[in-house]
C-alpha cells in the first residue's frame, strides 16, 4: 500500500471556527488552504456556520497546523475544536452510559458529549487546548469503564459487534448446560414432590451445579458490579449481582438454617439473563446491520488502465487520477468521471431508485454502484475517506450517535433509577420483616391465581424472595435502548432510500413541520434551461431549428446550450457558422449558409427591422407560461420562436400533491419575477409564493413562515440558500446542489427529487411513532412489574424473564421500522 493511502490508527476530525469569511469565495479560499495540509483527508468550509470540518491524520498534521494555514489564508480562528469517537468497553445498561457521559462531559473542554448504549460508542467534541484523548480516556477509566483500542472505523465497530454476539452465545450455552440439568433435578420434587437422592445430596448438587453457572458464565457480570460499586456508582449489574448472590448464598446458609434454597433460582436467573444478553446483543445487531450492508457494498479491488495493459490492484492502491476499467456486471470501484463509452449503472444503493440510469463520457459515476451493460472506462476523482459510500456511512454514524430530544426524559430517570431501585429493596426487604401481616395477606390472596406464591414460608424466605424479584425486574435497560435502536435503524433505513439525515434532533424536528418553503431553481425545476416550444413561420420547425443551433453552438449562454442540445436530441445536422457576433443583452448573429441568421429576443428583431408582428401572440402565451422568447430570423424574415425554460422535475407535482395530503402547506421562495413565479407554482400545485427575494432576504422570509406556522423545512440546492436552510428549523438539501448547501442542511436528498422530501417525512414520523412506543413500553413495564415484585407476586426467575423481555421488545420494535411504506 502507498503511504499516501495508508490507514491512520484513526481519523481526527476538528471543528474550527472561523471569523472573516464573507461570502463563497472566502470559504472557498480557507477550503483550499487547509486540503492543501499534508494529512488532510476530507476538508468542509461552511459559509453559513463560519465553520470548518476537518477530517485529518494527527500522525501527519497536527492542530496547530491547521489554524496557522487558515491564518495565513488572511481569516482567524477561534477556539478549534475536535470530534473523535471512542469505543467504551464494560457498559451494560443506560445507567453506564448515563454515567460514561456526565465524565466526559466534566473534561475541561469538552463541548459535548453523546454515548450511545446501542453502538457502545462515545462521540465527543472538545477543544484540544485544553484537553485531549488521554485525558478523555482517563475520565471514562476511572468511572470503572475502559476506552477500547483502535476501531474508530465503521468496519471495526461492525467486526466488534459480531465479537461481541459470539462472546455472548458462548456465555448463554454454558449457563444453560449447567441449568438443565438443575432444573430436571427439581421436576420431579415441584410435580410428584420426590426428592432424587434426598435434601442433603440435592442441596450440594444445586449448589455444585450454580457456581460455574454463577462465577464462570456470569462473570461479566459480577465483574461489571464490582467496577461500578469501587467507583461508588450502580448499575444493572450491581442489581442482578445483589440479586443471584442473595438467592445463591441461601444455597451455603441452607446447611446452617432453616431457610429455602434459592441456588438454583440464582443459576436460572443469570441464565436467563445471559439468554437476554445475548438476544439483546442479536437484535441490535440487526439495528445496526444498515452500516455493514454498506460496507458490503464497497468493492474490493479495481482494474487499471496503465499504458496499453490492465492490472488488477486492491482497492486501497487507487489513488485520484487513475484510469478504471470497469465491465459489464462489474462495480464502480471508486467515484469518478466516464471518459469513455456508455452503460446503463444501477445507482439504487446511493438513490434508492431501482431503474438503471444511463451514463455516457463526461458523466460522474458513484464508487459500489453497478455498470449494466459496456465497457467503461472512468478516471478515479475521489478515493478512500473522500468517496460518497464512505461519506454516507460516516453520516450514518453521526445520526446513529446522536440523541433525540425526547430522550432527555429518559436520560433523567435514568440518572437515579439504580439508586431507586436499591433504596425499594432494601425497603422490601425491611417491609417483610416488619409488617409481615400486610404482605402476607396479599400473598395469600394471590396465591389461588399464582402457583408460584406460597404464603407459608417463613418471613424471612418471603423477603428475600420479594427482594431478589425487585432487583432483577427493575432494570433501566429498556429505557436506555428504547432511543438509540429506533434512530440507529431510521437512520439506516433513510440511507437505503436516498435520505441522509445528520442528527436525531433533525428526526424529531422534521415530524414537526408544518411548512415546507422550497427554492424553485434547481430544487422544484431542473435547474437548466430547456426548449419547450417551437413556432415556425418560414420553412420547417427543424430547418429553423438546426439553422438557430448552427449559429448558437459559438455561444456558452444557458439559453445557447438549450437550443444546441435541443437540436442534438432530434438528431439534426448543420452547417459550420462564420462571422460570430455576441450582441451583449439582445442576442447573437452569424452567418450559416451563406445567409446571415440572428438569434435573440424580440426587441433584437426590432432593432434590426425585422417584422415580429406574425409572433406577437405566440410570445404573449409563451410568456404567460413563464417560458423566455427566444426569435430566429434570417434574410430579414422572422423564421419563428422558440419557448426556453427551466423546466419542472419530473416527480415535482407529485410530491406537492402528497405533502398536501399528510397535511403541510407548501411556499416556494424564489428571486424570479411574481408573474414566473406564479406561473411554476400554479403549474406545480404550491400554493403560496414568496417571489422577487433577494439572495439575503431568504433568512427573513423564512422568519416571517416561521413567525406565521411554526415549524418550517427549507429544501434548497444553491450557495445562496444556505443562510436559509440554516435558519430553517431544519434543512434540506438537494444531493445534487453544492456542497455548501449539504454541509449547511440536516437532510440531505441523494436524487435530488421532491419525493425525497415526502420519504423524509414519512420516516420522521415512522421513527419517532416507534420512539414513542419503546418508550412507553419501558415506562409500563416497570411501572406495573415493580410492584408486583415488592408485594412477592413474581417469581424472581419470571422477573428475570420479564426484564429480558422488556429489552429485547424494545429494540425488536425497533427493527419493525424496516418494514415501513416510505416511498
Amino acid at each position: 500500500m502507498s503511504e499516501k493511502n495508508r490507514a491512520p490508527a484513526f481519523f481526527a476530525r476538528a471543528i474550527l471556527e472561523i471569523t472573516g469569511m464573507t461570502c463563497a469565495a472566502c470559504a472557498s479560499r480557507v477550503e483550499r488552504a487547509l486540503k492543501a495540509q499534508p494529512g488532510v483527508h476530507r476538508c468542509s468550509v461552511n459559509l453559513a456556520t463560519g465553520r470548518a470540518q476537518v477530517e485529518y491524520d494527527p500522525a501527519e498534521v497536527a492542530q496547530e497546523d491547521l489554524v496557522t494555514a487558515v491564518e495565513q489564508s488572511g481569516y482567524r480562528v477561534s477556539e478549534p475544536q475536535e470530534q473523535v469517537s471512542l469505543r467504551i468497553g464494560g457498559m451494560t445498561c443506560a445507567a453506564c452510559a448515563r454515567r460514561v457521559e456526565t465524565a466526559l462531559a466534566d473534561v475541561p473542554g469538552v463541548r459535548s458529549a453523546t454515548v450511545n448504549l446501542a453502538t457502545g460508542r462515545a462521540s465527543v467534541v472538545y477543544q484540544p487546548r485544553l484537553s485531549g484523548r488521554r485525558a478523555l480516556g482517563d475520565a471514562v477509566r476511572k468511572t470503572g469503564y475502559e476506552v477500547l483500542p483502535g476501531g474508530d472505523t465503521a468496519r471495526d465497530h461492525a467486526d466488534a459487534a459480531l465479537i461481541g454476539m459470539r462472546k455472548a452465545a458462548r456465555r448463554m450455552w454454558l449457563g444453560w448446560i449447567l441449568t438443565v440439568p438443575i432444573v430436571a433435578w427439581m421436576i420431579p420434587e415441584m410435580f410428584f414432590h420426590t426428592v432424587v437422592f434426598g435434601h442433603h445430596v440435592m442441596n450440594i448438587g444445586m449448589l455444585v451445579l450454580s457456581s460455574p453457572v454463577m462465577f464462570i458464565a456470569g462473570y461479566p457480570t459480577l465483574a461489571g458490579a464490582y467496577r461500578a460499586v469501587r467507583h461508588g456508582s450502580a448499575n444493572m449489574d450491581v442489581l442482578i449481582t445483589l440479586g443471584t448472590l442473595a438467592a445463591y448464598l441461601t444455597g451455603i446458609a441452607v446447611f446452617f438454617s432453616p431457610v429455602e434454597n434459592y441456588a438454583p433460582v440464582a443459576a436460572m436467573i443469570m441464565s436467563f439473563h445471559l439468554t437476554g444478553r445475548y438476544l439483546e446483543s442479536r437484535a441490535r445487531g440487526r439495528a445496526s446491520q444498515a452500516i455493514r450492508q454498506l460496507l458490503a457494498l464497497e468493492a474490493k479491488t479495481a482494474t487499471l488502465l496503465m499504458g496499453d495493459e490492465e492490472r488488477e490492484v486492491p482497492l486501497e492502491e487507487v489513488e485520484t487520477g487513475d484510469v478504471m476499467v470497469v465491465r459489464p456486471g462489474a462495480k464502480v470501484p471508486t467515484d469518478g468521471v466516464i471518459i469513455r463509452g456508455q452503460s446503463s449503472l444501477d445507482e439504487s444503493m446511493a438513490t434508492g431508485e431501482s431503474m438503471p440510469v444511463t451514463k455516457g463520457p463526461g458523466d460522474e459515476v458513484i464508487g459500489a454502484t453497478i455498470n449494466q451493460q459496456g465497457l467503461l472506462h472512468v478516471r478515479a476523482t475521489r478515493v478512500g475517506h473522500e468517496t460518497f459510500l464512505a461519506q454516507v456511512i460516516r453520516m450514518v454514524e453521526e445520526a446513529q450517535g446522536t440523541k433525540v430530544p425526547i430522550q432527555e426524559f429518559a436520560d433523567r430517570i435514568t440518572a437515579f433509577f439504580v439508586p431507586a431501585v436499591l433504596l425499594l429493596a432494601l425497603i422490601t426487604f425491611a417491609g417483610w420483616l416488619l409488617l409481615p401481616v400486610p404482605f402476607r395477606a396479599v400473598a395469600q390472596a394471590a396465591a389461588p391465581i399464582l402457583p408460584w406464591v406460597n404464603p407459608n414460608l417463613g418471613n424471612f424466605t418471603l423477603a428475600i424472595f420479594a427482594t431478589i424479584a425487585v432487583l432483577v425486574i427493575a432494570c433501566p435497560c429498556a429505557l436506555g435502548l428504547a432511543t438509540p435502536t429506533a434512530l440507529m435503524v431510521g437512520a439506516g433505513l433513510g440511507a437505503e432510500n436516498g435520505v441522509l439525515i445528520r442528527s436525531g434532533e433533525a428526526i424529531q424536528t422534521l415530524r414537526e413541520v408544518r411548512v415546507i418553503a422550497f427554492d424553485k431553481t434547481g430544487t422544484i425545476t431542473r435547474g437548466r434551461p430547456e426548449v419547450t416550444d417551437v413556432r415556425s413561420y418560414l420553412g420547417s420547425e427543424e430547418e429553423m431549428l438546426a439553422r438557430a443551433a448552427a449559429v448558437e453552438a459559438g455561444s456558452e449562454h444557458p439559453l445557447a446550450r438549450a437550443i444546441v442540445q435541443h437540436a442534438r436530441s432530434l438528431q439534426l445536422e448543420w452547417s459550420q457558422a462564420s462571422d460570430f457576433e455576441n450582441l451583449a443583452g439582445r442576442g447573437v448573429r452569424a452567418v450559416a449558409r451563406g445567409e446571415e441568421i440572428l438569434v435573440g429576443s424580440l426587441r433584437l428583431m426590432q432593432e434590426q427591422g425585422v417584422d415580429i408582428q406574425v409572433a406577437s401572440g405566440d410570445a404573449e402565451e409563451l410568456e404567460r407560461a413563464a417560458r423566455t422568447v427566444v426569435a430566429v430570423s434570417w434574410g430579414g424574415q422572422l423564421a419563428g420562436v422558440l419557448g426556453i425554460a427551466d423546466t419542472l422535475k419530473d416527480d415535482s407535482r407529485d410530491a406537492i400533491a402528497q405533502l398536501h395530503a399528510m397535511g403541510l402547506v407548501t411556499a416556494m421562495i424564489t428571486g424570479d419575477n411574481q408573474r414566473t413565479a406564479e406561473a411554476i407554482a400554479a403549474d406545480v400545485g404550491i400554493r403560496r409564493v414568496l417571489a422577487e427575494v433577494l439572495p439575503g432576504g431568504k433568512v427573513d422570509a423564512v422568519k416571517d413562515l416561521q413567525d406565521e406556522f411554526g415549524t418550517v423545512a427549507m429544501v434548497g440546492d444553491g450557495i445562496n440558500d444556505a443562510p436559509a436552510l440554516t435558519q430553517a428549523n431544519v434543512g434540506v438539501a438537494i444531493g445534487t446542489g453544492t456542497d455548501i448547501a449539504i454541509e449547511a442542511s440536516d437532510v440531505t436528498l441523494v436524487r435530488g427529487d421532491l419525493t425525497g422530501v415526502v420519504t423524509a417525512i414519512r420516516l420522521s414520523r415512522n421513527t419517532f411513532r416507534k420512539i414513542r412506543q419503546n418508550l412507553f413500553s419501558a415506562f409500563i413495564y416497570n411501572l406495573v412489574a415493580i410492584p408486583m415484585a415488592v408485594l412477592g407476586l413474581l417469581h424472581p426467575v419470571i422477573a428475570e424473564m420479564a426484564m429480558a423481555a422488556s429489552s429485547i421488545t424494545v429494540v425488536t420494535n425497533a427493527n419493525l421500522l424496516r418494514r415501513s411504506r416510505l416511498r
